[in-house]
């Protein structure tokens, strides 16, 4: 085993030196032959780049296998389904050839691995297993395609995926399937030398295509281990949608987000995950540094989903995909369409003005949300108390109580008054109305059990930590919008005003609150003044608070500050004529603001 991982190293390193050769090579000539792709309002570069960087990635994967990799069947069908798509693409790239003509050549390669008996056994009937074979085959090419819309992304994303594939392959011992995918993740990374930002090239549909195909194809080779071998239905649903789990999140979100709005999927835009961060604030760079981090979490949990037992990891997988669904609901509401020439006439259609009515309400959503959190944290309770539930009683008890608990929770969330709020504004006495909710909810569960089963074999420390378990869930996801938020800087305009908040107590903290949740008003927090000398600084949600006792224009002048907003209801006269002619010396402008911005006459 360790001679297998350390000749895939070398082989990995041999292939990133020779695709960075290539992709060097490819780039001269598509530069010099006017293979460049030119600037468009849809697309995210600004100037003209050189395109069938894929060609380089192919060639590299064609060349390694030949010289590094044992011959397989399955891997030489790959190679061949490949070669199509890789064509496909490259037709595309030269001459732009309509959606269908692609789609057709990814039905052909499609069918050229379903014809030589590479399936996913999920059914055990052969023509729904073809068919959601021929799904996954086309749905993960075309997203990796639609992924490469920010320089670098979809290059390191499907590096991140194969390592994934290729540990995978180490650990049910498929050795010339891993020297196979470190041959191909060489390709990738050689190439990506060149793509990420800024980037001087880029792989063109023969590229993503390619690599799209390889990597959905090398998931049917694993999940069958090569020779028809099933490892569980949980592994092979699980794991290759965790290993590619940024395409699929990425392509799901537009899809749903441009079906909303009247859009075309097929067509390009500004839209996609990596868009709605850079529009969050997040710079180009770091949003791709980010979505690659987000890689590396769901391959590490393909990984543990394979050790774990059957309950364990479905648990983890449904907790993981509740936390992508809020994500996704986040980025949804990322403003993207004004600069991406969206109809106007739209939000006219029936579709959208239900989809603004639910998303306003937010009910259903919020209650569905909720039955998962009640259900994930009775399993954790037990899980914590008894142990492993496979195969055990403790798996029954569970069973028998989640029926009962979860209505009776929920309704005890509507009386306590759980559904009355808005999670932007999620504040400590949300906090107590949700510790309210929980306990009556629990109580209640309890209650119900002993009244049906007579909490025969039941434990009470099991529904104790249940109760508390829920708490954090339901305080966590509640907090998760303000959460993610937080995370990322606000986005700042060129016109955005430095502006010093005067007053530091609670109006002070509720005005910055305004200003972060309304980047529209282009004004950027600076930090905090106040008279009170305690206070001084001290460090109010990331800002300090500077002293206002006669050193308030040497602040304004040191902080470049352009307008001071008074926070304070009961402002001093005396001192705020004072702060008047400190503001008109250093040209600055003065508002005050209370639960709205208004100019001071």
């Amino acid at each position: 085993m360790q001679n297998l991982t350390l000749e895939a190293f070398l082989i990995l390193s041999v292939s990133i030196v020779m695709s960075a050769v290539l992709t060097y090579a490819v780039r001269a000539y598509a530069t010099r032959r006017g293979f460049v792709a030119a600037p468009k309002s849809d697309r995210w570069h600004a100037r003209p780049t050189a395109m069938l960087g894929g060609v380089a990635i192919y060639a590299t994967t064609i060349i390694g296998y030949f010289l590094f990799v044992p011959f397989t069947r399955e891997s030489a069908i790959l190679l061949a389904g490949g070669t199509v798509l890789f064509a496909v693409g490259l037709v595309d790239d030269i001459f732009n050839i309509r959606p269908y003509q692609k789609l057709l050549g990814q039905l052909f390669g499609a069918a050229v691995l379903i014809g030589f008996g590479l399936t996913m056994p999920l059914t055990g009937n052969e023509i729904i297993d073809i068919w959601i074979t021929g799904l996954w085959i086309i749905g993960i090419t075309n997203a990796i395609n639609l992924l490469d819309n920010m320089d670098g992304l979809a290059a390191g994303i499907a590096a991140i995926g194969g390592i994934g594939l290729a540990a995978s392959f180490l650990s049910v011992g498929q050795g010339n399937e891993l020297l196979f995918a470190a041959v191909f993740v060489g390709g990738l990374l050689g190439f990506l030398i060149f793509n990420f930002n800024p980037a001087s090239i880029f792989m063109g549909d023969c590229g993503s295509m390619f690599v799209g195909f390889i990597l959905s194809g090398a998931v049917l080779i694993n999940q069958t281990g090569g020779g028809g071998r099933s490892r569980g239905i949980l592994p092979i649903l699980a794991v290759p949608a965790l290993i590619l789990v940024v395409p699929i999140f990425d392509t799901t979100l537009v899809t749903l987000v441009r079906k909303v709005w009247g859009r075309k999927v097929s067509q390009g835009g500004r839209d996609h995950t990596s868009h709605r961060l850079v529009a969050l604030g997040l710079s180009e760079r770091s949003a791709v540094l980010m979505l690659y981090a987000f890689a590396v979490i769901a391959g590490g949990l393909s990984i543990a989903v394979t050790h774990l037992a059957f309950s364990e990891s479905l648990a983890l997988i449904v907790f993981f995909s509740t936390l992508l669904v809020i994500v996704g609901v986040f980025l949804s509401k990322v403003t993207v369409y004004e600069s991406s020439g969206t109809d106007a006439s739209a939000p006219e259609k029936a579709v959208f003005a239900f989809i603004i009515n639910f998303s306003h309400k937010r009910r259903i959503f919020e209650i569905l949300l909720d039955a998962v959190l009640i259900t994930l944290s009775l399993y954790a309770a037990f899980a914590l108390v008894l142990g492993s539930l496979d195969n055990s009683e403790a798996w029954d008890l569970f069973v028998k109580s989640l029926p009962l608990v979860i209505p009776i929770k929920l309704a005890a969330f509507l009386v306590a008054g759980v559904y009355r709020g808005l999670w932007r504004y999620t504040s400590i006495r949300d906090f107590i109305t949700y510790a309210k909710g929980v306990l009556l909810g629990s109580g209640l569960s309890v209650l119900a059990i002993l009244l049906l089963y007579r909490f025969q074999y039941y434990s009470r420390t099991v529904f104790v930590v249940d109760a508390l378990i829920l708490l954090f869930a339901v305080i966590g996801s509640r907090m998760m919008f303000r959460l993610i938020r937080s995370a990322i800087p606000i986005p700042q305009s060129g016109e955005s005003r430095r502006v010093l908040i005067y007053g530091a107590g609670d109006a002070g903290e509720m005005v910055l609150r305004e200003l972060r949740n309304n980047p529209e008003w282009n004004l950027t927090p600076i930090g905090f003044v106040d008279d009170d000398p305690l206070k001084k600084g001290r460090v109010i949600h990331g800002l300090t608070v500077f002293t206002g006792n006669g050193a308030l224009g040497a602040v304004c002048q040191e902080k470049e500050i352009q307008e001071i907003l008074i926070s304070i209801r009961n402002f001093d006269s005396e001192k705020l004529r004072k702060v008047r002619e400190i503001c008109v010396e250093n040209n600055i402008a003065i508002r005050r603001a209370l639960l709205t911005i208004e100019t001071l006459e």
